[in-house]
């Protein structure tokens, strides 16, 4: 072959190799709904407004997040909806999961966590993975994991200031098992109820308190109708965001790789935030509440009081995989 044929056939497969580089994405136009179990203001519902504001710049406007807050019905209204593809996208506690997978029970365990960061670490790791890949056989995928924060204490009866404080006080708590059980343990009156229910509730002084992190707290106006806050970091709520599965595999790979990657930038966000509007919340509530900070004694005592408890759902959950959880937090620890 001549040099000149060489370099024709050579600039032909640069040109093929370029086109075919530079071929425009299968990303057609869609407008998603996610629902959150939670008022504007909240750190899920925010996160999930900045998801919505990289997804629509990403796509070029094709594709659209339109975020409802407390609007889609309950919890578990809205996990069988999205299973059902009636609803895109959900986000909401984790451990909510364990109606319809046993193992994300672990999630709520009290005490599990010592830091937002060291969740971190453990639900990006192997282990998130591990338990997210068990909810496409439900219809489900678990994307990512985004962050409610750590859960505190208020109620309109009394200041806590020891772990015998809590008993008979009737507190609202998520409508997980593992949520009654645990204050069962500590001696009070748990009543489950969705949370769009909670402020009237407390209003109408049908329960006495709640549960839930300081910036929910807040942006709930719970202050209005409560006046006892006691900083007690019982429990970390990690956030799956889930996408129904029928939806997300009627998708194309490129409209799945946009959604995935903006998740994961907005997740980076989200959580940070969370942290930021976490500080500031208990900075603003402080200024209409009665604050207090259970001591380390007192922790202990509650942590004795519920190892019944976490016995109980290790068994439930499988050993074996408290045990890897375990595993995993020490070797972070020793970091």
């Amino acid at each position: 072959m001549k040099l000149k044929q060489i370099i024709g056939s050579a600039a032909l497969g640069l040109v093929g190799l370029v086109l075919s580089s530079a071929a425009p994405a299968q990303i057609n136009e869609h407008t998603f709904r996610i629902a959150i179990n939670g008022a504007p203001g909240h750190p899920v519902v925010v996160g999930a407004e900045k998801w919505a504001e990289i997804l629509k710049q990403k796509s070029g406007g094709k594709l659209t997040l339109k975020v409802f807050p407390s609007t889609l019905g309950g919890d578990v209204q809205v996990l069988s909806a999205v299973q059902g593809g009636t609803i895109d996208f959900a986000s909401m506690n984790s451990g909510i999961l364990q109606g319809i997978q046993k193992e994300f029970a672990i999630f709520d365990f009290p005490f599990m966590f010592e830091s937002g960061k060291e969740a971190d670490a453990v639900l990006d790791g192997p282990f998130g993975k591990k338990l997210a890949d068990l909810l496409p056989s439900k219809g489900l995928y678990n994307l990512i994991y985004w962050e409610l924060g750590f859960r505190q204490i208020t109620n309109g009866r009394r200041s806590i200031a020891k772990a015998d404080d809590i008993a008979g006080l009737k507190l609202r708590v998520i409508q997980s098992p593992i949520y009654v059980d645990t204050f069962k343990a500590l001696g009070a009156n748990p009543v489950p109820m969705n949370f769009s229910e909670v402020y009237t509730a407390l209003e109408q002084k049908i329960i006495d308190g709640q549960e839930n992190p300081f910036s929910v707290i807040e942006t709930s106006k719970f202050p209005e109708v409560q006046k006892y806050l006691t900083v007690s970091n019982h429990m970390y709520n990690p956030q799956s965001l889930l996408a129904s599965k029928k939806k997300w595999d009627a998708l194309t790979k490129d409209e799945q790789d946009m959604l995935m990657s903006t998740a994961i930038e907005a997740r980076s966000w989200q959580r940070q935030n969370s942290r930021v509007l976490a500080e500031t919340s208990l900075t603003n509530l402080k200024k209409s509440m009665t604050v207090s900070v259970l001591p380390p004694e007192e922790l202990a005592k509650i942590r004795t009081k519920l190892k019944p408890v976490i016995d109980q759902y290790s068994a439930n959950v499988g050993p074996e995989l408290v045990k890897e959880l375990q595993s995993e937090l020490d070797k972070l620890r020793k970091k």
